[in-house]
């Protein structure tokens, strides 16, 4: 059964939440502070795991796609994440001892589903001209991590209308690899749960 948002107030992101991990600077600093995505916390819940909602509508931000800030899970968290309606690219990466270790981007559409595993970081992108709407599951008790998008101004590659370009912010960044989704959502989803770690 479809959730229905209408009455449901989101959290916002908007420009100014988002200035420091876009790719282009110099046009984020002039852009106005408008409306990037929407955040629907806690639609759903299932013992302690919390479903949420994201839509984010098509836009360029000069040249990169419109993406989410990108953040780390705390205490080696998973989370699972559904495509609902348009398509999405989500960019994993693991940074560990000051390095990227491992990086690699999963194109999925309407009903795939993606594991952020633990100990890696993700961005969740906006890559065609529709709306993109996206279900995740994680443990209630996982906290959202930004430092290191914060302080690297985003991941390690920026998706943008010429492809993929490397973040110069991080000293040293594999090769891309490309991974499928899965065509599925799990029906056990006991590995999202803390007590497991």
């Amino acid at each position: 059964m479809a959730i229905k948002l209408e009455n449901r107030r989101p959290e916002i992101r908007y420009l100014n939440d988002m200035r420091e991990v876009l790719c282009d600077k110099e046009w984020a600093k002039n852009a106005p502070n408008f409306k990037l995505y929407y955040m629907y916390r806690g639609v759903k819940r299932k013992r302690e795991l919390r479903y949420d909602i994201t839509v984010i509508p098509p836009r360029i931000l000069r040249k990169e796609f419109v993406k989410t800030k990108g953040h780390e899970h705390s205490n080696k968290y998973q989370e699972l994440y559904i495509v609902l309606k348009g398509e999405a690219i989500y960019l994993i990466q693991k940074y560990k001892n000051n390095k990227i270790e491992d990086v690699y981007a999963v194109r999925a559409k309407r009903g795939n589903a993606v594991i952020i595993p633990p100990d890696y970081g993700h961005v969740t992108i906006n890559p065609r001209g529709t709306e993109l709407k996206e279900g995740n599951w994680l443990d209630e008790g996982c906290q959202n991590i930004y430092d290191l998008f914060i302080k690297k101004q985003g991941g390690c590659y920026y998706f943008t209308k010429s492809g993929w370009i490397k973040n110069k912010n991080y000293d040293i960044i594999p090769p891309l690899r490309i991974k499928k989704p899965l065509k599925l959502t799990p029906k056990n989803l006991d590995f999202l749960y803390g007590k497991n770690y």
